[in-house]
């Protein structure tokens, strides 16, 4: 059925390929924070939590870190297999570090804080490879 403008269904069909085409192609975005807590030399406790953004973030892509993937769309599982490349490379960017240190009776105790705080990435699943880069 033709509208006034004359081609109504070829604008409806443009719009749809377009709106298609940009979800197809964006990358999802994931909110990300670590917390890593050692007490007097021992690790007391490791957190590593993962969920995917509700609304769009802003920002621009900073340096990206890519890990090899295995067809996996679990964002977690990937970082957990590849932690120590994680942990460096979070150090790099923004990971914000906490020592105390007490001595109480002759006795020395310290604990040092490993703090990302929740900080959004745009994650890129492709068939061998995870791209994964901070949004600042």
């Amino acid at each position: 059925m033709r509208s006034r403008d004359g081609n109504n269904d070829f604008s409806l069909r443009l719009c749809s390929i377009i709106i298609f085409s940009s979800l197809a192609l964006h990358a999802s975005e994931y909110l990300i924070s670590y917390k890593y807590i050692i007490e007097d030399i021992t690790l007391y406790n490791e957190t590593l939590l993962i969920s995917e953004a509700m609304t769009k973030c802003h920002g621009k892509p900073r340096e990206e870190l890519i890990f090899s993937n295995s067809d996996s769309k679990d964002l977690k599982k990937i970082i957990s297999e590849n932690s120590e490349e994680f942990i460096d490379y979070i150090h790099k960017i923004w990971l914000h570090i906490e020592h105390k240190e007490t001595t109480t009776n002759l006795q020395n105790s310290s604990t040092t804080t490993l703090v990302l705080k929740t900080t959004c990435f745009k994650v890129d699943f492709n068939d061998n490879i995870v791209r994964i880069a901070p949004l600042k």
